[in-house]
């Protein structure tokens, strides 16, 4: 579309790309943030994702802004908590970090929060947090051995992915499915349409 207005998409998941295609959106640029994400000391899970939102979309705001290409651009960041009552999982790097995150997540409810965070062309902050309830079924010392070897883990937060191998392991979802996956497109189309910014299906003109 000739006029388009351009779109930063400010992660390097793979995941958050395909969502973000799977609502007819293709971003002009991905700009990972670099951004320090460890919570920090009583933090609580919604306080933790909408900064770490904010904090991503910052940074990649400032070089967004030194790029004339994509200056003047609509800019989404977003961040992904994992949490069992007030206590925030790691996103877990290591093997060990995984492990005691499924043993923990084993038979339990949690709830995962996703901040996202919206800069307008204007520079214009808008801000949502979405929170999904996620129960998961009692998971056994194979399940766990099974799916730590796969290593699908790695880098995701509560040390699993709801789309891969650990889909097998929820027992109910209460909410958004994509938030667990790290982007509720809902919501994020929302705050563009609400902006401005075209969505061409007419099964979103709803939102």
């Amino acid at each position: 579309m000739i006029g388009r207005p351009k779109l930063v998409l400010a992660s390097g998941s793979p995941r958050r790309l395909s969502l973000i295609n799977q609502a007819g959106i293709e971003p002009d640029a991905l700009q990972p943030a670099d951004i320090d994400e460890i919570p920090k000391r009583g933090e609580l899970p919604r306080a933790c994702a909408t900064r770490l939102a904010r904090a991503k979309a910052e940074a990649a705001l400032a070089t967004v802004r030194l790029d004339e290409d994509l200056r003047g651009a609509f800019l989404i960041a977003a961040d992904t908590v994992v949490a069992v009552g007030r206590r925030i999982m790691p996103k877990a790097e290591l093997l060990d970090e995984a492990a005691q995150c499924l043993r923990l997540l084993s038979g339990r409810n949690h709830r995962v929060y996703t901040g996202i965070c919206l800069v307008t062309p204007r520079e214009t902050f808008r801000q949502r947090l979405v929170e999904t309830r996620v129960r998961f079924k009692r998971l056994s010392d194979q399940d766990i051995e099974a799916y730590l070897a796969s290593g699908e883990w790695r880098g995701k937060a509560g040390g699993y992915a709801a789309q891969g191998l650990a889909g097998s392991f929820i027992v109910k979802i209460v909410g958004s499915y994509t938030n667990v996956v790290g982007l509720p497109l809902h919501e994020t189309i929302a705050l563009l349409a609400g902006e401005g910014y075209p969505i061409h299906f007419s099964w979103l003109n709803a939102v």
